[in-house]
Order: structure tokens, then C-alpha cells, then sequence
């Protein structure tokens, strides 16, 4: 199983920007922890929201809006 993150605006059109990762990960843990240390270089990178896949089929969907 590979495991990954895709970026969303806030409204769920996809970002395909080349700047943002394309981070694969061999786990849900691993990817939920690489998200937890990276969310604001995200949302720098113009994500409103990811979406956690596993093998492509979405997992679940969460904002990266700061909640402060």
C-alpha cells in the first residue's frame, strides 16, 4: 500500500503545482506525521485542504486552516 496527499483550494479543486511535495509514504502513520510537521509550508504553498489516499481511493479530507 502506498499512501499519499493530495492538495486541495478550499473549495476542492485540485493543486497541481509542481511546487508543492509529492511525498509517498509506506504508511498511514508516516504520512499523518510527515503532514503534521509540514501543514504551513503547505498552506504557503497555496493548500486550503488535503485529502489522504491510499492508492489512489481517498481516505478522509481535513482543512489546514489555522484554527487561531
Amino acid at each position: 500500500m502506498a499512501w499519499t496527499w493530495r492538495y486541495e483550494t478550499e473549495y476542492g479543486k485540485n493543486l497541481e503545482d509542481g511546487a508543492l511535495p509529492s511525498e509517498l509514504f509506506s504508511s498511514r502513520g508516516d504520512a499523518e506525521s510527515w503532514l503534521g510537521e509540514t501543514w504551513r509550508d503547505l498552506v504557503e504553498g497555496g493548500a486550503s485542504r488535503v485529502t489522504l489516499l491510499e492508492d489512489e481511493h481517498p481516505v478522509y479530507t481535513m482543512s489546514l486552516d489555522d484554527p487561531a
